[in-house]
């Protein structure tokens, strides 16, 4: 990874600090295997995926800074997608996004992080 996604792929995790213990590690794991997933794109790919990224950061900064000023209310983290959005997604964006709310919205709550060798088959 050059210097630059390597410094934001820091910035992310200690952003991810700030926020609910789930979200945390909810947030750590996709960011985590997205980075690695993406660690020979080409230079076009490379550049959309970190822009796509600085976006997310700028968001999580602003809704962490917003939920220090207003602490007696719960701040929701992330945004709405839009249809027009949702409809740039490739096919395994769109099963990623579908994998990630159905972590997030597991009844209990709870969420499972297992190691990389686990996965293997």
């Amino acid at each position: 990874m050059p210097g630059g996604a390597r410094a934001l792929y820091r910035r992310i995790l200690l952003l991810h600090r700030a926020l609910p213990a789930a979200l945390r590690a909810l947030g750590d794991r996709y960011v985590k295997e997205e980075f690695r997933k993406h660690k020979a794109a080409g230079p076009a790919e490379a550049q959309r995926f970190l822009r796509e990224w600085e976006n997310y950061a700028a968001l999580i900064q602003q809704q962490i800074n917003e939920d220090k000023q207003n602490w007696r209310e719960k701040t929701v983290y992330g945004i709405h997608l839009t249809e027009e959005k949702l409809n740039d997604f490739r096919d395994e964006q769109i099963g990623q996004l579908k994998e990630l709310m159905d972590e997030a919205t597991k009844p209990d709550k709870k969420i499972t992080i297992t190691k990389d060798s686990e996965h293997k088959n």
